[in-house]
């Protein structure tokens, strides 16, 4: 069973688990979109095939907040309002070292290695490169570790491991981007936290959170 944060007629939005993909993938366990949708089929006593339109992703080894849409009227507004930026996204991240500074909105161009499944930082524009912002604001920090919120300003593949590993604070667990050593689950400690955003069709204001379970110790 699905936990799920929020649901309406329009949309549904759950917390995926670390280790879980989005979307149906080979050889991987039962997907978030997948459990979903038996939920719905269930709790709606629906005898057909449930539609379910994945609107955003997040990595397979990180937690939270994914949100679905309901009909394909949500689906077509909801893709247009991540298009225009309209959404805030928000993380909670621990990672290692302590960034420079308690607040800071960070520039990278970022190139993808579709090869190797990884995304460079780099301080100028390079060929191939798209440009990616985040903000930042320190929590907590303590021995080797610190504890960060991130607001997410444009959405790149691997956008947050790539530009916190490129200023020395590499997250838990991610080898990939230059953590020492992996968590005993695989799991990174980078959490997908809260969405806000105008609802597509009611048009209230929507704040959707998953509560974070990344501490210090």
């Amino acid at each position: 069973m699905p936990d799920i944060i929020f649901e309406d007629n329009h949309l549904i939005a759950a917390v995926k688990r670390s280790g879980q993909t989005v979307q149906p993938e080979p050889n991987k366990p039962l997907s978030l979109e997948e459990e979903v949708k038996s939920y719905i089929k269930q709790s709606s006593n629906k005898p057909g095939d449930v539609f379910l339109g994945v609107i955003h992703r997040i990595d397979m080894p990180v937690s939270g907040l994914v949100l679905f849409a309901k009909t394909s009227k949500a689906l077509t507004r909801m893709n247009e309002i991540f298009q225009k930026r309209e959404v805030e996204k928000y993380y909670i991240v621990k990672v290692h070292n302590k960034p420079a500074h308690h607040k800071e909105i960070i520039t990278h161009w970022l190139r993808r290695d579709e090869k190797k499944n990884i995304t460079k930082a780099f301080d100028e524009e390079v060929t191939h490169s798209t440009k990616a912002q985040l903000e930042y604001e320190l929590l907590e920090t303590s021995g080797r570790f610190s504890v960060l919120k991130i607001r997410l300003l444009t959405g790149r593949k691997h956008q947050i491991r790539a530009q916190l590993a490129y200023i020395g604070c590499s997250i838990e667990g991610d080898m990939k981007y230059g953590a020492p050593s992996p968590m005993k689950d695989q799991s990174i400690s980078l959490h997908s936290y809260s969405l806000k955003f105008v609802h597509p069709v009611k048009k209230d204001e929507l704040e959707l959170i998953a509560p974070s379970k990344i501490k210090l110790n």
